[in-house]
C-alpha cells in the first residue's frame, strides 16, 4: 500500500493488471501502472499514467473541482462527452502518487480489467 493523506479515509494501491478505456469501440488509455485509489463512500477509480493514455482525443474541460484530501483537479472531455477524466496535476503531499495520472468516469466510457 503506498502513503496516503488520510489512511481511514483513502488508501492508494498499485494495480498491475491490464486496465482499458474504452469510448464505443475507441481505445482512450491501456496500462499495466495503474493506480488504484480507494477512497470511503465513492466508487474505487483507477489513475493512470498520463503516458499511456491518448491524450489528442481529449481537450481540457473548463470544470475544476477541489477535494480537501487531494487538491485541485483539472478535467478532460472527449468531442463527445463533457468531463470524462480528471486529474490532480498537483495533489496535496501525501497524495503525490496520483500526480500526472488521469481517472475516468466510468459511467461514460468503459473500463476493461484483466
Amino acid at each position: 500500500m503506498l502513503d496516503t493523506a488520510n489512511t481511514a479515509r483513502i488508501t492508494l494501491h498499485p494495480h498491475t493488471r491490464r486496465v482499458r478505456i474504452y469510448s464505443d469501440d475507441t481505445l482512450i488509455a491501456d496500462t499495466k501502472d495503474a493506480i488504484e485509489l480507494r477512497e470511503r463512500g465513492y466508487p474505487n477509480r483507477h489513475y493512470i499514467p498520463e503516458e499511456d493514455v491518448d491524450m489528442s482525443q481529449l481537450s481540457t474541460s473548463s470544470t475544476v473541482t477541489h477535494c480537501p484530501f487531494k487538491g485541485d483537479s483539472t478535467y478532460y472531455s472527449l468531442s463527445s462527452i463533457t468531463d470524462v477524466a480528471w486529474s490532480y496535476d498537483q495533489p496535496v503531499e501525501q497524495m503525490q502518487a496520483i500526480a500526472g495520472r488521469l481517472a475516468f468516469d466510468t459511467k461514460k466510457v468503459t473500463q476493461q480489467t484483466e
